[in-house]
């Protein structure tokens, strides 16, 4: 099996994928792993999609967790076909590698679900590691509000446009919103709040 990483913007329709494919598994009886990192606070202990679908999760992954041995504890209760994990970005690059090894030993399917970069355009660890060693990569098309591919998330903090802090924080918060744009549209933003100082 491979391990797979989807992208894309906020908004892209990440997790409403992850919930179908879930599902399709699901219908033919395969048994799927559903997982995303506790520092997802988002919908608890469940997965949210912006539609308004959710499905509680099988397991919060820590920092310090070890997926692969966790994965080889299940194994001894039932066979496993596929793991799907949302918000992968948040994962360390060691848990990455524990997910390659999942999916090349053990023959399950790893689907990973999450964003590319922040909103400085810096990559996540668990994304970066993900473009590296995933065999299969596919991006998640959004589109800019001029009509375009949007590829860029923008934070926005009390309605203002961020253009530092931190590069967790969780959109659960009605003080704090994503919007994906385009590149053109990205840099008319920095310019009109350079030119606004």
């Amino acid at each position: 099996m491979k391990l797979y990483f989807r992208h894309g913007v906020m908004g892209s329709g990440k997790t409403t994928h992850l919930l179908q494919v879930v599902y399709n598994y699901e219908i033919r009886d395969m048994k799927v792993l559903v997982c995303k990192p506790i520092i997802d606070t988002k919908g608890n202990d469940s997965i949210v999609s912006r539609l308004g679908i959710s499905r509680k999760v099988d397991v919060l992954i820590s920092n310090e967790m070890n997926i692969l041995e966790y994965i080889k504890e299940k194994l001894k209760e039932s066979t496993i076909d596929a793991l799907v994990v949302d918000e992968s970005q948040f994962l360390t690059e060691e848990q990455v590698m524990q997910l390659l090894e999942i999916a090349t030993k053990y023959n399950i399917a790893v689907i990973c679900y999450g964003l590319k970069s922040d909103f400085l355009l810096n990559p996540f660890p668990g994304s970066s590691k993900l473009m590296t060693v995933a065999q299969d990569i596919e991006e998640l098309k959004h589109i800019c509000s001029c009509g375009k591919k949007a590829t860029i998330n923008i934070r926005k903090q009390d309605g203002k446009i961020c253009l530092t802090g931190e590069q967790v924080l969780i959109d659960n918060s009605s003080k704090v919103e994503y919007e994906a744009v385009c590149a053109e549209c990205y840099f008319k933003i920095i310019d009109r709040i350079k030119e606004n100082k």
